[in-house]
């Protein structure tokens, strides 16, 4: 049965396409009534052949409503994709820009993500023009029915007879398809993840040598798959059997009935070819299989894309930052819980789970630079990551000169707050595209700047194309990607840069070097360094230690040095990436 954010779905895609949907039920309408008037005209003119009037008249009529049903047919298909087409595009763009909104509060894994975008719109798409074909096919057999009974009431009841018995076979296909189906996407979804990231960390898989391991992953959800496929299969088997048993035997009674009312006299060769032609088009809505089965599908995969859609986003304000802020960044007991973890109401028992970040308040001063260090897992990237919102606090609040983030516009915000990641995704055709991402009026000037401040310049101009290089020519190492990241930030002039441990793929030399061109293009604006190495802590004004959810200490690198706890937080970071480095260096 559809949910109601399926239905909801439905409708908003049929009214996205109103117009054109309108033209082509109509189209589709005017074929229908082609149809319907064929049998009679047909009739018509063999009744006047037969009485030797004039035949003229009906013939003429009869290769007009053939002629005009051919063109008809001839405009729906295109007309229809067309239709088809727009609705799609815009259910898979609507989709797309609510999974990207979504950003890291999304729980689909992207593969899954990805299958539900690829596969459910393009169905979702096409059903309210399926739905209006089978309309009008029901409708015209509805009232082919009813010619019928007009013409010979002893045909009209004998096809009747048979209705019940193909709505009963109908509604049980319908309602097992749906089901299997469901089983289906899901389990193909799962491959899909889960294959996209074996292909994400395919160089990892090849060198711990654990392809056929990693097969064996990818392909675990396989007997899920077949058996819902087998599923689909037993329904749509019992489903056709029936209907084929049930719609020839129908055909061959009604036949029988109206030839002996030919021979009994009760209806001329003319009213026997009508009948024919009306038990065609009653027949057809019947037969209908392939269709039933199209609308198991598409309900499967709309229901998928509903619950896509139902994921609330973020509220986002109207708000802009003050026009002269100095970038001053205040987080004030801020609580973000793991997934399941966070308090129930008032009396109710707590989920177990420690919270990520427990009453964590920080302070960044306007102009300064800050160092987050603490232990692996400890939240260092989701503190950046609230700054900006990529991520919300359950509890407390983020402010940026006074004003809470989630009040400002989001456009504003992204200008107003810029990252750099460990491993940056590069998006754009060329190399300049990639580093002037988000704004593409940047000069090329302003590119090369950019570049060599992130000491990018070099490598880039050594590419066959330079700057116009294609991405997918241009191969890059892990720290070159890395600087390619930086000069993207570093292009986008902004008061707060965080900086999610942008330079960890960087040898400890250009290090220096990066990070003492950053010091004096930077100077003035806010920064906070997610930093695993002491000497990265060491470059920046202040260090802000991470621990067990809050800030333990803030001071000076020198200062904190003394501590003996301090300095083994770097310890443990460095045997983590020896560890754990490789396994992630590829994704």
């Amino acid at each position: 049965m559809a949910t109601d954010g399926s239905r909801a779905l439905l409708r908003s895609t049929a009214a996205r396409v109103r117009g054109p949907l309108t033209a082509l039920v109509a189209l589709m309408a005017a074929r229908a009534l082609l149809g319907l008037a064929s049998p009679t005209l047909l009739a018509a003119a063999v009744a006047a052949a037969l009485d030797g009037d004039d035949a003229v008249r009906p013939v003429a009529l009869l290769g007009a409503a053939v002629v005009t049903t051919g063109l008809l047919e001839a405009v729906l298909a295109p007309f229809g994709a067309r239709t088809v087409g727009r609705a799609g595009a815009w259910l898979q763009l609507r989709t797309a820009r609510h999974l990207l909104t979504l950003g890291a509060r999304s729980p689909l894994p992207p593969g899954d993500a990805t299958a539900r975008v690829v596969q459910a719109a393009p169905g979702t798409a096409n059903l309210p023009v399926t739905a209006a074909g089978s309309l009008i096919s029901l409708v015209s057999a509805t009232v082919a029915l009813g010619l019928l009974w007009r013409i010979d009431p002893w045909t009209g009841l004998t096809f009747t007879l048979a209705v019940p018995a193909a709505v009963v076979v109908a509604r049980r296909f319908i309602g097992g398809a749906t089901g299997a189906q469901a089983g289906y996407l899901e389990a193909q979804s799962a491959i899909a993840a889960r294959l996209l990231s074996a292909l994400a960390g395919a160089r990892t898989v090849r060198a711990a040598s654990t392809t056929g391991t990693e097969t064996e992953r990818v392909l675990a959800p396989l007997p899920a798959l077949s058996a819902a496929g087998r599923a689909l299969w037993r329904v749509q088997r019992g489903a056709v059997w029936q209907l084929k048993l049930l719609i020839p035997l129908t055909q061959v009674l009604v036949l029988a009935v109206a030839g002996l009312g030919v021979a009994s006299g009760r209806l001329g060769p003319a009213e026997l070819l009508a009948v024919s032609g009306y038990l065609g088009i009653a027949t057809g809505a019947l037969a209908q299989v392939d269709v039933l089965l199209e609308v198991a599908q598409i309900r499967a995969g709309t229901a998928r894309l509903a619950d896509v859609l139902a994921r609330p986003l973020p509220a986002h304000g109207t708000g802009q930052a003050p026009p002269d802020g100095p970038g001053d960044v205040l987080l004030r007991d801020v609580r973000v819980y793991r997934e399941g973890a966070r308090p129930g109401p008032p009396g109710a028992p707590a989920a177990p789970g420690a919270p990520v970040l427990d009453g964590l308040d920080l302070w960044l001063p306007a102009g300064r630079s800050v160092a987050l260090v603490g232990r692996s897992g400890a939240g260092k990237s989701l503190v950046g990551a609230l700054i900006g919102r990529l991520a919300d606090p359950d509890d407390g609040d983020v402010l940026l000169d006074g004003v809470p983030v989630r009040a400002l516009d989001p456009a504003d915000l992204a200008r107003q707050v810029t990252y750099a990641f460990e491993r940056p995704a590069l998006t754009g055709a060329t190399v300049h595209e990639a580093i002037a991402y988000g704004r593409p009026g940047l000069s090329r000037a302003d590119v090369e700047t950019a570049a060599r401040a992130a000491h990018a310049d070099t490598f880039v101009r050594r590419l066959p194309q330079g700057y116009d290089t294609p991405l997918e020519r241009a191969p890059m190492s892990g720290g070159e990607r890395q600087r390619l990241g930086l000069a993207r930030a570093l292009a986008r002039p902004a008061r707060v840069y965080v900086l999610d441990d942008a330079t960890s793929g960087l040898d400890t030399v250009t290090e220096a070097e990066v990070t003492a061109a950053l010091t004096t293009l930077l100077a003035g604006r806010t920064r906070l360094v997610v930093a695993h190495r002491a000497a990265t802590a060491a470059r920046c004004d202040l260090v802000a230690w991470l621990d067990g959810g809050r800030v333990t200490a803030f001071a000076p690198h020198a200062e904190l040095w003394r501590d003996d706890a301090y300095r083994a937080v770097f310890a443990q970071d460095a045997a983590t990436a020896a560890r754990d480095g490789r396994e992630t260096a590829d994704v």
